[in-house]
């Protein structure tokens, strides 16, 4: 069962991942995307400071502090999911959910791409066919 643990997870994020859109798009009618989203990342926060007090982890927040290589790329993640909800909101707040979620999961195929150039990952073939499959089935969703 453990070595499912991860597809279990996967899945569970791609389904909430995706009530994000719907909230999203039902929220955001009549407001400043830029105002929800910061409103947003609030919430997040709270919520998330919770989760880690909830499992008695709060203590483990020095060790994170405490090294100079990861706080620095967690600081660089963090502000490029801020940046990353910054233009999804907008995305959301002009275009159709059916059409903007697409285009975002395509992050997927620019993540396989940056964890070879950066990471020195391989992906077979297998994995890059489908790379390119994502891709076009996006673009069809999108022209649909």
């Amino acid at each position: 069962m453990t070595d499912y643990l991860w597809l279990i997870f996967a899945l569970l994020s791609a389904a909430t991942a995706s009530l994000v859109a719907i909230f999203g798009k039902i929220g955001l009618q009549g407001i400043d995307s830029n105002t929800a989203t910061a409103v947003r990342a609030v919430i997040m926060a709270l919520f998330l400071i919770g989760v880690v007090i909830a499992q008695g982890k709060l203590s483990l927040v020095s060790t994170i502090f405490g090294n100079s290589k990861a706080i620095l790329f967690i600081v660089l993640s963090g502000v490029a999911g801020a940046v990353s909800w910054v233009f999804y909101f907008l995305a959301l707040k002009v275009g159709k959910v059916y059409q903007v979620a697409p285009i975002d999961r395509l992050s997927m195929v620019f993540a396989m791409v940056l964890a070879v150039i950066f990471l020195g990952e391989k992906v077979s073939l297998k994995a890059a066919i489908g790379a390119a499959i994502m891709v076009v089935g996006a673009i069809l969703i999108t022209l649909g």
